[in-house]
């Protein structure tokens, strides 16, 4: 049921009006209601029964789910033909070289069976379509006993060529495959593991040559596996020069239309590494080409990026001094659905962060609320680190409201889920900061004693703000907001320009 509403939403105006008349041509009966129910999908979020009688004028759940079924159907149909005519058009060219020139050459007409392989041949290497290129290859080799003129041995050395360039295609998609894997654990289980010594072995097993040429979809996955390497140890300074440089080789590449979609996720990495590195004015620049490729092909992936986008566009104001303007671009989506859920909760937890900067406790209290699912659901949906900052915002929101008996339920809580997590990942420095949060609701007027500051100062192993988390940095302003008695937007943004 959900799928098929999260596949619908993902659909461009564009696509959404193609499909209807996709629908219109394949209905053979005027009573189908095919096209009401999509609708229906697109406009609302309605229950079983409410849908049922909207469509039927009463509860026929049956009937709904074979309608429902059908629907499914259709789509898949759509999109499958959609992609074809799409994405398929290089491919399809170079197929139907193929099969005139084998007709050709089972006909004895070798002259004209090789020159059209000769036309095929660099398309395939320009959009590095490694399968299609073997192919060819693969005939040319296959005849070649009947052309004196023709350099066999160059063309045994171009065939294996292309095979070790499909390998270590294929081999870095296993590769990404299995990281990303073990990543899942790491992020939702709490698995402690070395990641750079991961990525080492992982690539020497599968014999990965990073200098090797790349299309846009193997730079999409070494970049999502750097980037990830940067979230497991917070270390985005490094991959910063590794992902601008792969970038600058590969953006103009021919395959750039082709591969679209990864096109835009290397660009979204980029523009979140930035932010990461605070460099708020970089990473918009790569905001505004992303966004500019996600208008392409008449916005045909314009939906499924559009979240991730506007988080990092209001994540970009907010520490730009703009906080209002983060404000304006995250509330629209408050009463919204995606089914990119990940980023959806991103933007829940930062406008609560915005709210909470400004002073807004009541109303960042209220917004949540909406968070009223279990620890282990978010856990599986967005991993362990997203629901221990979300747990520590709403820490701080009840001492800030004086919920005192709902605070020391939750740092309870807290102690008893996630301390020895910490401990395990070396994280001691949360659980100090715990202890400060603590000591500042027991006696709010220490915090600002010399003897606070200096115990502060001692419990930390500090690095320059450059290194450090922006996020973290976050946390400890609250406390620095407290020790200095200053605006915490204001102490915020102060650590972060350091």
């Amino acid at each position: 049921m959900t799928e098929l509403n999260d596949i619908i939403r993902t659909l461009s105006s564009d696509e959404q009006k193609q499909f209807v008349l996709f629908l219109e041509k394949k209905n053979k009966r005027k009573d189908t209601k095919n096209i009401q129910l999509f609708q229906l999908i697109l406009q609302e979020e309605l229950s079983i029964n409410e849908m049922s009688q909207k469509i039927y004028k009463t509860t026929n759940k049956d009937a709904l789910y074979a309608l429902r079924k059908r629907l499914y159907q259709s789509v898949i149909d759509f999109t499958a033909n959609h992609s074809l005519e799409d994405e398929g058009s290089i491919d399809m060219q170079i197929i139907k070289y193929l099969l005139a020139a084998r007709n050709y050459l089972t006909k004895g007409h070798y002259r004209m069976g090789y020159r059209v392989l000769d036309k095929a041949e660099p398309i395939a290497k320009e959009h590095q379509l490694y399968p299609l290129l073997n192919e060819i290859y693969h005939t040319k080799i296959q005849y070649a006993y009947k052309s004196t003129d023709l350099d066999i041995e160059a063309l045994i050395d171009k065939f294996k060529r292309n095979q070790e360039l499909h390998n270590l295609d294929e081999e870095l998609n296993i590769a990404y495959a299995k990281i990303r894997r073990k990543i899942k654990e790491i992020l939702h289980n709490g698995v402690i593991v070395d990641f750079q010594h991961l990525v080492e072995n992982t690539f020497k097993e599968h014999q990965i040559n990073l200098e090797e040429a790349l299309s846009f979809k193997s730079l999409y996955q070494l970049i999502t596996i750097n980037s990830l390497s940067a979230f497991a140890t917070k270390d985005y300074l490094k991959i910063e020069n590794f992902l601008l440089s792969k970038y600058e080789i590969v953006k103009d590449h021919k395959s750039k239309e082709k591969q679209l979609y990864y096109h835009i996720y290397v660009l979204y990495h980029i523009a979140n590494t930035l932010f990461r590195n605070k460099k708020f004015s970089e990473s918009s620049k790569y905001l505004a080409v992303m966004h500019e490729h996600m208008l392409l092909k008449k916005g045909k992936y314009y939906s499924s990026f559009k979240v991730k986008y506007y988080l990092l566009l209001g994540l970009n104001k907010n520490y730009s001094n703009q906080s209002s303007e983060a404000i304006k671009i995250f509330e629209p989506f408050v009463s919204k659905k995606h089914p990119d859920l990940s980023s959806l909760l991103d933007i829940y937890l930062s406008l609560t962060m915005c709210y909470f900067q400004q002073g807004e406790f009541k109303k960042a209290m209220r917004l949540f609320s909406k968070f009223y699912h279990t620890d282990k659901w978010y856990i599986e949906k967005t991993g362990k680190e997203w629901t221990m900052k979300k747990n520590l915002i709403e820490i701080l929101l009840h001492l800030e409201l004086e919920n005192l008996e709902l605070l020391e339920s939750r740092l309870l809580s807290f102690k008893r889920s996630y301390y020895q997590h910490l401990k395990a990942i070396g994280q001691e420095r949360a659980i100090i900061y715990l202890s400060f949060i603590e000591a500042y609701y027991k006696d709010p007027s220490n915090v600002t004693s010399t003897q606070f500051k200096s115990k502060v100062e001692s419990s930390f192993e500090w690095i320059t703000s450059k290194e450090e988390d922006i996020f973290v940095m976050s946390f400890y302003a609250w406390l620095k907001s407290k020790m200095e008695k200053a605006p915490l937007y204001e102490t915020t943004l102060n650590l972060i320009q350091q």
